[in-house]
Formats: structure tokens, C-alpha cells, sequence
């Protein structure tokens, strides 16, 4: 079976952060959160060394902590990123596009902007469709995790237990979606086109979960490995 495969970018980094900083941001954005002790394992160095970076981006106001109660021994610590911290990361054109977007609201009303929105999608998977029109299920999923990547959500696939899931760790347009949570509804459409499978989204970044996931079922003669 395949194994998980992240597929980030280098422009998917937390702006401005680098070397074991941002490391540490970009373990908290996938998989938050965590103690340092589970830091300190992800990034390979010393318990020490880990807090050293919790407590520098503590003080920036770019990670927060909450307190773990375990039944046995003392409290735990674990670290997610602030408010601050999440908007390090890409937030493609995501102010020009909800500017746009609202003045279409007031000249055409909203519906004119939600058909823009999905005609984005319809158009991004025609094209996807004919470039991946040879491949295989699961070279299609990998694929599309990439385009996704590029375009800034941080896209994670995995096809282990014969299962294929789909995670997007970062949503480019947070506040696009907020405003027309439509274009949820239109992503989940275009990646069942495109990936010619049943998808199913599991957790949402609206709903407050911290990631969107997405279970990727393909027909019974169709491959995911």
C-alpha cells in the first residue's frame, strides 16, 4: 500500500519563519496540537532545544498553549498556532478576491459571485480531467494534491489500509469561504470530477475542525496503490 505522502511547497512555509522556527509552525499547522516532547520527536532535536523554540514563539504571540489533564502524573502542555500564527500561512489573493467578490455582491448580487466562484472550479477541472485523463486512481489523487499545494492548502495524501484520504492542513481563502460557504460545496464537486470518485469530507475548517479531510472512495475495478 502506498504510504502517507506530504505534498508541500516551498511557498507553503509560514511567512518570514525559517530553520527550526518555522519547522515548528509548520509541525503545529498539520497536526496540532502538540506537547514539546512530541515536537521535539517530529523535528529530531532535544527536548530543551524544542521548548527554547515553543517559548520564543510563545513570546511573539505566534503559538498558544492549553493544559492537558492526564488521569496519571502532572499536567501536560500542548501548542497550537494563535490567530497570529495561522495567517503566516499563504493566504492566496484572499483580500483582492473578497473585494471582488463583494462588489460583484452589490452590482449582481450573490449569486452572480457564487457562479463565479464555481465556474473557477468547473473550468480548473476540465482542464485536470483532460491532463489526467490517462492515469491511474491513484496517480490522479497525488496529482491533484500537488495542484492543491501550489495553490496553498497544504494538501496531504494517503492511501494506507486500502483507503484513499485527501487533507487539506490550510485553507488559502478563509475568509472567502466564510463569506460564501458555497465554494466548499463546489471544491467537494470538483474533486469527485476530477478524481472520477466518490468523496465524502469528513472534517471542515468551517465546522471548526483544523483540517478539511476528505475520504476518497474509487469504483470496485478502480486501483488505490
Amino acid at each position: 500500500m502506498g504510504a502517507a505522502l506530504p505534498l508541500l511547497t516551498k511557498a507553503e512555509g509560514p511567512l518570514g519563519q525559517k530553520g527550526p522556527r518555522g519547522a515548528v509552525l509548520q509541525h503545529l499547522k498539520r497536526a496540532q496540537p502538540l506537547t514539546a516532547r512530541q515536537l521535539a520527536a517530529e523535528l529530531g532535536v532535544s527536548l530543551n532545544a524544542a521548548r527554547h523554540h515553543l517559548k520564543e514563539l510563545e513570546a511573539e504571540g505566534l503559538i498558544q498553549y492549553e493544559r492537558l489533564h492526564r488521569r496519571i502524573g502532572a499536567p501536560a502542555f500542548a501548542y497550537r498556532l494563535s490567530p497570529a500564527g495561522e495567517a503566516l500561512f499563504p493566504r492566496r489573493y484572499q483580500e483582492t478576491l473578497t473585494a471582488l467578490l463583494e462588489q460583484m455582491v452589490e452590482r449582481n448580487g450573490r449569486e452572480a459571485a457564487v457562479a463565479l466562484l464555481e465556474s473557477h472550479f468547473e473550468g480548473l477541472a476540465r482542464r485536470l480531467r483532460t491532463e489526467l485523463a490517462d492515469s491511474t486512481p491513484t496517480e490522479r489523487l497525488h496529482a491533484l494534491g500537488r495542484v492543491l499545494s501550489e495553490e496553498g492548502y497544504m494538501a496531504e495524501v494517503d492511501t494506507r489500509g486500502g483507503q484513499a484520504t485527501l487533507t487539506e492542513h490550510n485553507c488559502a481563502i478563509p475568509a472567502v469561504a466564510e463569506r460564501f460557504p458555497e465554494i466548499c460545496a463546489a471544491e467537494a464537486r470538483f474533486l469527485a470530477e476530477v478524481l472520477r470518485a466518490d468523496v465524502d469530507r469528513r472534517e471542515h475548517m468551517l465546522s471548526g475542525c483544523s483540517v478539511c479531510e476528505y475520504q476518497v472512495r474509487f469504483k470496485p475495478a478502480q486501483e488505490t496503490s
